[in-house]
């Protein structure tokens, strides 16, 4: 495979050329719920082609990194917060003690840390939080003998799961119901039945491979690139646990504090990214002063914690770059015009999967879940009564389509 960052310059390169053969237009955009803006469904006029020049592709990384500058810096507070708790030495205490407990049952602690990041994600719509537990689970996982992708996947296919079934999701499921008129959050059992299914599928899915990898390392598909993470966690003795000191003790008890209050936040109060990175800064250093470190020592951690995520947030700007150049040449509402426009053409049963496979291809552009719900639920929740199906049809639509999006696209 190229590397991610070829990829995704050869999407943002096609998105490009797209805006030369595909006709601009535009959707005329009005106040929507929560003084957000959104779509006027009859609206869409063609206007005057706008094709990406040469001196705007130049621009569009750099453009794609500062459009995604709040989840860029979101990615590197966390990074660097991480760090300071690795320094503080809880980190690698806890997932002994947890190695230990599940050493002859270690496969259990893949659906226990599953479902507990589903339900996270399925309640408070934040599946970014993946980057905060993976650098946790990563030792842990390596430790019990599996590699670094069972600990990716565990994160990522338990929030993104969690996230799609959306049971009491505000950013998917919430804001699509309020903008297509639905009761809120209405229809909830179902969502139930969809969490414990797929939930359970992706349990079974990632335990199928970490068995294999269990069984002969060699199976692992990063056997090579583990190398190193193999010798810093899988202790031949494991026997031995390290007891936390009295400083660390309080430490860990002001880490749950701060996670407490970050669920209180999210709930109670919309923080998103921003609130979040700023948390995570003084949680870095407020537990780092804790556990004992000095100020020099919490400094460097932080910038450890930099660069070793520096990779992750440039992927974001560069993806960012792919709807740059869409919004540039004005086609990305023309694009969604279209795509509804097929759908309305096909039966009920068919048009809802249609609305399904639609939502699923326009989050390569806008994998904002709120983002692409202002643009798309205010076409899909009129035709939904079109080609007659429910408006909550067209919402489950959305939700399944925009979640599991997040596991196929970089």
């Amino acid at each position: 495979m190229p590397h991610i960052y070829v990829i995704l310059f050869i999407f943002s390169a096609l998105a490009a050329i797209a805006t030369y053969f595909v006709p601009a237009g535009e959707f005329e955009r009005v106040p929507g719920p929560d003084g957000r803006e959104t779509v006027n469904p009859e609206s869409f006029t063609q206007i005057e082609s706008s094709p990406v020049g040469v001196v705007d592709f130049l621009t569009i990384i750099p453009r794609g990194l500062i459009e995604a500058g709040e989840i860029i810096f979101f990615t590197f507070m966390i990074g660097g917060m991480f760090m300071v708790l690795k320094k503080t030495g809880i980190i690698e205490i806890v997932v002994d003690r947890l190695a230990n407990r599940f050493a002859n049952k270690s496969i259990l602690i893949i659906p226990v840390l599953t479902t507990v990041f589903a339900i996270v994600a399925t309640l408070i719509g934040t599946p970014e939080l993946t980057l905060v537990y993976i650098p946790v689970i990563m030792p842990l996982m390596i430790a019990l003998g599996y590699d670094s992708i069972v600990a990716a996947a565990i994160a990522l296919i338990g929030s993104v799961v969690g996230f799609t079934a959306g049971v009491l999701n505000p950013v998917n499921v919430g804001l699509s119901q309020q903008i297509v008129g639905v009761p809120l959050f209405s229809g909830m059992s179902f969502r139930i039945i969809i969490f414990v299914l797929t939930v359970a599928v992706a349990s079974l899915y990632i335990m199928r491979y970490a068995k294999k990898v269990k069984n002969n390392p060699l199976n692992s598909f990063v056997y090579e690139d583990d190398v190193e993470k193999r010798k810093q966690y899988q202790h031949q003795d494991k026997l031995e646990v390290r007891t936390m000191t009295a400083r660390q003790k309080y430490a860990s008890f002001a880490a749950l504090l701060f996670m407490g209050i970050l669920v209180y936040g999210v709930l109670n109060h919309g923080w998103f990214m921003v609130e979040m990175a700023g948390l995570f800064v003084f949680m870095g250093i407020i537990v780092g002063l804790i556990s004992g470190l000095n100020s020099t020592e919490i400094s460097e951690g932080f910038t450890e914690g930099f660069r070793d995520v520096l990779m992750g947030a440039i992927i974001m700007g560069l993806a960012r770059g792919v709807s740059v150049a869409l919004e540039d040449g004005h086609i990305m509402d023309t694009i969604v015009y279209s795509l509804g426009s097929v759908v309305g053409d096909f039966p009920a049963v068919f048009g809802a999967v249609g609305m399904y496979l639609v939502q699923l291809t326009i989050n390569f552009i806008i994998p904002s879940g709120s983002g692409q719900a202002l643009v798309t639920m205010p076409i899909m929740g009129p035709l939904a009564d079109l080609i007659g199906v429910t408006r909550q049809t067209a919402v489950l639509a959305f939700q399944l389509g925009d979640g599991f999006a997040h596991i196929l696209y970089p």
